[in-house]
């Protein structure tokens, strides 16, 4: 049997060696195969296969959705645009809608309607019964939805007035906003930023397909919008068999940097697939963590190995339930595998540092259909010399070097560069440039 998806080819010695893969060589493995007296890789392996599809891995759902209008689609909506009513999209229902059109949120053609919805927020799948734990929905006022009759086409513009997509109104219908909010986000608490939204969107929920009526170039980072149907065109030209994605909002730092390089160790390529989307007021900006992430792709990375791409999609700070969406988002692009690391895709103290690890075991692994890679809180190691975690490390807390991102941006401002075992220098000092403008 070929040895293409790197299970059975695995070389103990060699991966031991680079003092980075022990700490997660069992969990990486599928939940159901977690305990090491019951791991069979021939089991695993077919397990993996039967994921496989004819461009790799599955799209979820089994197909990847394509709702970018044809040209002659476009032509005869462009010649409707008078005549629809309009709504306006902010930031965010604007991403989603690309999302949606390129594939990224399949097997999703358009806004949820009812059913989906309920079953999303209730139990965290589709009525359907594919997993998806984060409602994806469109929000308007009573008097917008009073004004909109179902069956009709619905004239969809950008935040800058641009007619950009059409919705098919199949469905309008209220929601509980507290009840959304506490399953979603595990809190009713305004502050929480994801919760705010809730809050503060229209009280009717307008479902039904959409069409984007064409894919632009994103204005800051058109070399690296990678859309699925193109990683997964890159992903077989290099002849990568496994893939694992990594999102983030932050700047890279050393820890991501040895995760990275871990979960490099045992996969044929890295998708490093940072969030432009909307995010946080005091998240640091998208063009700022490019820069970053170019550095590090020129100095730090095999450039054979490892493929640089922006998410366009909105930042949610669902925690738990956004680390499945997220790697849901990544298996839509093509990887095999996603990074889960300390307090994924949360905000304040909302979340236990784990848990977005801890939800994956919540899911039928064949349904959810992407492995996901669980690491460890990692710092720089005195005693060792070198990145570590707890399950490498036999260092006193003292001997532990792990800066908070508060910590370091207060360094930053003032124009202090952060220890080399925090940060490459090159990106401490591009963050300086950028905190003091």
């Amino acid at each position: 049997m070929s040895n293409h998806l790197g299970y059975k080819s695995l070389h103990f010695n060699s991966v031991f060696s680079q003092n980075c893969l022990f700490p997660i060589y069992i969990r990486l493995l599928h939940p159901k195969f977690s305990d090491p007296g019951r791991i069979n890789p021939d089991s695993y392996y077919k397990n993996i296969i039967k994921m496989t599809h004819t461009d790799g891995i599955a799209p979820h759902g089994g197909q990847l959705i394509n709702r970018i209008a044809s040209p002659a689609e476009k032509a005869e909506f462009l010649a409707q645009a008078d005549k629809l009513p309009k709504i306006t999209l902010d930031e965010r229902a604007t991403s989603d809608l690309v999302m949606i059109a390129i594939g990224g949120f399949s097997p999703l053609k358009g806004f949820m309607e009812r059913a989906d919805y309920e079953t999303v927020v209730e139990d965290m799948h589709l009525s359907n019964g594919v997993p998806w734990s984060i409602p994806v929905t469109l929000s308007v006022s009573e008097e917008v939805a009073d004004s909109l009759q179902e069956g009709n086409w619905v004239r969809l513009d950008d935040p800058n007035g641009n007619f950009i997509g059409v919705l098919e109104l199949t469905q309008k219908y209220h929601y509980n906003k507290t009840h959304e909010a506490v399953n979603v986000y595990k809190t009713d608490e305004s502050k929480h930023p994801g919760v705010k939204v809730i809050y503060d969107q229209g009280a009717v929920n307008l479902a039904g397909p959409v069409w984007l009526l064409q894919r632009d170039e994103h204005p800051l980072f058109p070399k690296y919008q990678i859309d699925p149907a193109e990683s997964r065109k890159l992903f077989r030209e290099r002849g990568w068999s496994t893939v694992v994605g990594f999102q983030t909002r932050n700047p890279i730092h050393r820890a991501h940097e040895y995760i990275q390089k871990c979960a490099l160790e045992v996969v044929d390529g890295l998708f490093l697939h940072p969030l432009v989307g909307a995010t946080k007021s005091d998240d640091i900006p998208a063009d700022v963590r490019m820069r970053c992430y170019e550095i590090m792709m020129d100095n730090y990375f095999p450039q054979d190995r490892v493929i640089l791409a922006i998410n366009p999609s909105a930042m949610r700070y669902a925690g738990p339930r956004e680390a499945i969406f997220h790697a849901i988002v990544r298996k839509n692009y093509g990887c095999t595998h996603f990074i889960v690391g300390r307090d994924h895709a949360g905000v304040g103290d909302y979340y236990g540092t784990y848990d977005a690890q801890h939800i994956f075991d919540e899911f039928d692994p064949d349904a959810l259909g992407i492995v996901p890679m669980k690491f460890e809180h990692a710092f720089y190691c005195k005693r060792t010399g070198q990145m570590a975690t707890t399950k490498t490390s036999p260092s006193s807390k003292e001997e532990r070097i792990h800066l908070s991102g508060t910590k370091v941006r207060e360094m930053l401002r003032r124009g202090e560069m952060p220890p080399p075992q925090f940060s490459r220098p090159e990106v401490a000092a591009e963050l300086i440039k950028a905190m003091q403008h």
